[in-house]
């Protein structure tokens, strides 16, 4: 089994000056709220136990107060834990020296921001060098590489403008820009995208999804918005009180919630927009002979989305297609099934969760 590029074991952050003293009431069961009245302490993260593949995009998403930005700070020691370890590529992070850490922020990860954190005073080409400049690279590569990066993310042409002459969703580019020029294995993302307008916002997921199948980065992605979720994740968690109250794939998720707290999350989604072929076909191991035996309406393929096919088939439960990945076939898909799949679990609270 591949080794996870990060590896989080037991990690606790408690805020205030005794966080270590009150650690033993949280173990024992004490909640958010009885810490908050009964210590003036605040649980941030609790107990969380998290593998992030390498080449994946894991995305933490959770309300506000979640804990969900305090959790990927621990990832480069922005945020000391209470309690718990962090590892890199089998490195225990919390045993870094000062100077391996600021090795670990520099040469492995790199960051991209909600408010894109652009230095006004430079040009475009400046800021997506910054990362080789804080290593000393000399002015010549700076250069080459911010310009090959933000050729890369749309902006050929702008290297000498400066970030107010630009829209938000072209700086925000430019973050993207200065976190590929540093050319880290891992890129830390806090709501990189939530400060942009819907339009721009799509455009943005779809350039970094077009970049990943290229680069295979390790992607740590935090939000609050569901749809944003399911359509970047590879593996996704989710986050309340500080506590992981599901992880897995994520489509996984959407068809089979744990908790009601998930089951509401999920009730609103446009099932048909975010549920793949593949996570709802019967697979070809699970009936052999299916392909000798069936007449289908034609091919489709495991990563189309279920709308499309509703669309293909113009509504008509009567269809049975095969599924292909490349030019393999994987499984069949009855319309059936998919108009199935299309209605929400009853909650476990007692009603039907669709809203």
């Amino acid at each position: 089994m591949t080794e996870p590029k990060v590896r989080i074991r037991d990690l606790y952050k408690i805020f205030g000056a005794h966080d270590k003293d009150v650690l033993q009431h949280v173990k024992a069961g004490m909640g958010k709220e009885e810490l908050l009245v009964e210590h003036k302490h605040v649980l941030g993260l609790q107990d969380i136990n998290v593998d992030m593949q390498p080449g994946e995009i894991t995305v933490v998403m959770g309300l506000s107060g979640s804990g969900k930005s305090t959790l990927i700070r621990h990832l480069n020691r922005l945020i000391e834990p209470t309690a718990g370890e962090i590892f890199v590529d089998g490195e225990d992070v919390m045993k870094l020296s000062e100077a391996g850490l600021r090795s670990l922020r520099q040469e492995r990860m790199s960051m991209v921001f909600q408010k894109f954190a652009l230095l006004p005073h430079r040009t475009v080409q400046q800021n997506a060098a910054m990362s080789l400049r804080i290593r000393g690279r000399d002015e010549t590569e700076q250069a080459n590489e911010a310009r090959k990066w933000l050729d890369r993310v749309g902006l050929g042409g702008y290297e000498n403008h400066y970030p107010n002459q630009l829209s938000g969703g072209m700086q925000q580019r430019v973050g993207i820009a200065r976190a590929l020029t540093a050319n880290t294995d891992i890129m830390l993302m806090d709501e990189a995208f939530s400060a942009l307008d819907p339009l721009i916002r799509t455009d943005m997921q779809d350039l970094l999804l077009e970049l990943q199948t290229e680069l295979h980065k390790s992607i740590v992605f935090i939000t609050h918005d569901l749809d944003e979720a399911l359509k970047l994740a590879d593996h996704l968690v989710i986050l309340k009180d500080g506590a992981v109250v599901q992880q897995g794939e994520p489509q996984g998720i959407l068809l089979n919630p744990s908790d009601p707290y998930i089951e509401d999350f999920v009730s609103d989604i446009n099932r048909a927009r975010v549920l793949r072929v593949k996570s709802v076909m019967t697979a070809l191991e699970e009936n052999s002979g299916i392909f000798a035996k069936t007449k289908y309406s034609g091919d489709v393929k495991a990563t189309d989305n279920l709308e499309s096919l509703i669309a293909r088939s113009g509504g008509d439960t009567g269809h049975i297609y095969r599924v292909v990945e490349g030019d393999k076939p994987i499984g069949q898909i009855d319309m059936r099934d998919l108009v199935k799949a299309l209605v929400p679990r009853v909650s476990s609270t007692g009603g039907n969760v669709v809203k």
